[in-house]
């Protein structure tokens, strides 16, 4: 029997887990390959950041590939020499917040680890970069060309994407228009005068970095609503239980949210246990919505869910809670307005929501607006070459690809492609709440499931069994 072979492009978190499930699950031969241009499999963009200042943002303990492993990573973790020797990852609960790059080396050894576990699965890595579908052939930047049964996308974080007022100053010494690349806030000296636009999580992210790097000058980061994200759950909280809720529109899950937080605190209890058990249904809430009330969550609430439910780490939440008591960090509620060149340094015009301009000069303007999702489909050659030929399609609510209820892509006439798999946030249009590692994770499992037996079924076809 010929071997199966699976073709996976993108080696951050959700490919990865993809390919560990699909070998923990095979009993058959199976080859798989992880195209991915970065030296070491697991890391993408959240966990091969080198910085030590980038922790995971829940405890160690809640990290995993399965709900089977629960405290898989934490154990590992107390067991590396960078436990003792990183002080600040230790909670006064006894909880641990290892920097993010931690759990990518965490993912690379499980990687070599299911592929020892496993002989009759070959598991490879790919250092390149996927460029073009033609002719039922992956075309990679190193030359070679793949064939497989199957291909899965787990590209999932684009480069943000610029606001349009920014555009004419890409060039500019004092725009930094993507905090991701490495050395980028190198430049910032410590007396430096930034404004961040953006306030979720990235801020939070440049703001301990600079940190990190001494910086001591006045930062000014804004957004249109002004919020931040909210502060993780310490110690250790009995779970909530959602009282039933059947009414499908948006505006009706955000009272019974609300009045479940007021129920959960006249019993001590904390509203992120709220928030948690919403996360945990998430998916089953969201797939329960009409398109249109889909469309109003994410016009309306979801900047304010994003900040509830994306928390950071404590000792993230320590050094902006420092920095605004000193008066060296202020967070507005306000939009740009306009901006303008003053030699090296830049001129923003700050719109607050009460309609009054504030004017800052600065020595640096950081986007922290997030990855461009709605522009994902023309993020990347093989993307683009896909959605040229119609193979894929952008979702209705630009979050990603158009995948259907097993997580085969919708082409341009909405036709699921049984070839073409979607695994990982850029799905989560379909499916709600795909964006925190434990939902990553199941959904990994999950597709990794539908895949082995879509290939089980296709060898059926090819070799029936023989007439009795």
């Amino acid at each position: 029997m010929a071997t199966a072979r699976v073709i996976i492009v993108g080696g951050g978190f959700s490919g990865t887990a993809l390919a560990i499930h699909l070998a923990r699950q095979s009993s058959t031969a199976l080859q798989i390959t992880v195209v991915e241009p970065r030296a070491t499999l697991g890391g993408g963009v959240a966990y091969s950041t080198p910085e030590p200042a980038h922790r995971i943002n829940v405890p160690a303990a809640r990290m995993q590939l399965s709900g089977e492993e629960q405290g898989a990573f934490d154990r590992w973790f107390r067991n590396q020499p960078e436990c003792s020797l990183d002080s600040a990852a230790h909670c006064a609960d006894g909880a641990v917040y290892p920097q993010r790059g931690m759990f990518g080396r965490y993912l690379a050894e499980q990687f070599a680890a299911a592929a020892k576990a496993h002989p009759q699965i070959t598991l490879r890595h790919i250092q390149a970069s996927a460029v073009a579908w033609e002719g039922e052939q992956l075309l990679l930047s190193n030359g070679e060309a793949l064939q497989g049964d199957v291909l899965a996308l787990a590209v999932s974080h684009p480069p943000p994407s610029l606001p349009r007022a920014l555009r004419p100053f890409t060039s500019h010494p004092g725009l930094i228009a993507n905090p991701w690349q490495h050395g980028v806030l190198d430049a910032i000296k410590p007396d430096a005068s930034v404004a961040i636009i953006g306030s979720g999580l990235s801020m939070a992210d440049v703001v301990a970095s600079l940190g990190t790097r001494q910086h001591q000058g006045s930062l000014i980061a804004f957004s249109r609503r002004g919020q931040l994200s909210r502060d993780n759950l310490s110690g250790d909280w009995p779970e909530w239980t959602l009282a039933p809720q059947i009414v499908p529109t948006a505006r009706a899950w955000l009272h019974h949210i609300r009045a479940e937080v007021v129920r959960a605190a006249e019993q001590q209890l904390p509203w992120q246990r709220v928030l948690d058990q919403v996360r945990v249904q998430g998916q089953e809430i969201w797939q329960s919505l009409p398109l249109r009330e889909q469309q109003r969550f994410a016009r309306h609430l979801r900047s304010w869910w994003d900040v509830h439910r994306y928390r950071i780490a404590p000792q993230v939440s320590t050094v902006i809670r420092q920095r605004q008591q000193l008066g060296s960090l202020k967070v507005l509620a306000a939009r740009l307005d306009n901006i303008a060149a003053k030699g090296d340094r830049l001129a923003i015009a700050l719109r607050l929501r009460n309609g009054s301009v504030e004017t800052h000069h600065v020595d640096h303007l950081i986007v922290t607006t997030g990855p461009g999702h709605a522009a994902l489909t023309a993020s990347q050659p093989l993307l683009q070459s896909l959605s040229q030929q119609g193979v894929i399609r952008a979702d209705q609510l630009g979050f990603g690809i158009d995948v259907d209820s097993h997580s085969h892509t919708l082409n341009r006439e909405g036709q699921p492609n049984a070839r073409l798999f979607v695994v990982g946030p850029a799905a989560r249009a379909r499916f709600g709440e795909l964006m925190g590692l434990p939902q990553v994770a199941d959904h990994a499992a999950d597709v990794a499931t539908q895949i082995l037996e879509e290939l089980q079924i296709a060898h059926a076809e090819r070799c029936p069994p023989s007439a009795l």
